[in-house]
């Protein structure tokens, strides 16, 4: 079984930055993509970003093109979401997952973070 641990959320201001971090305990032959999404209260869940450990592409929403910046750490199995300019529209519950590709669809992904939250506040 792959545990994947999410960090670093929190309260931000408009304009603030956070980084959230997603460990993976150990990687599988199912696992070459990792991909951050989130969901606010009241809504579904929305793709955020996704890349493939081998690091060949980044993929992002419109939403965050520009502000959000997905990157990997191969030798801690690790990927961190830094994300710049936070809006409050950016307030969600955000979750990492680990799948075969680096999909937007979510149902892809085999693995699932506990998620963190974030808030921005105006």
């Amino acid at each position: 079984q792959v545990q994947l641990v999410e960090s670093g959320g929190g309260l931000a201001q408009a304009g603030g930055s956070l980084r959230l971090s997603c460990a993976a305990s150990r990687r599988t032959v199912n696992m070459d993509a990792m991909g951050w999404f989130r969901q606010a209260t009241g809504k579904e869940r929305e793709f955020v970003s996704a890349l493939y450990w081998s690091g060949t592409d980044t993929y992002y929403a419109d939403s965050v093109k520009g502000r959000f910046t997905m990157s990997s750490d191969n030798a801690k199995n690790t990927v961190y979401l830094q994300m710049n300019s936070l809006k409050p529209d950016d307030t969600a519950v955000y979750y990492c997952a680990a799948g075969p590709s680096a999909l937007a669809n979510g149902d892809i992904y085999h693995y699932w973070g506990q998620g963190t939250q974030v808030t921005v506040s105006s």
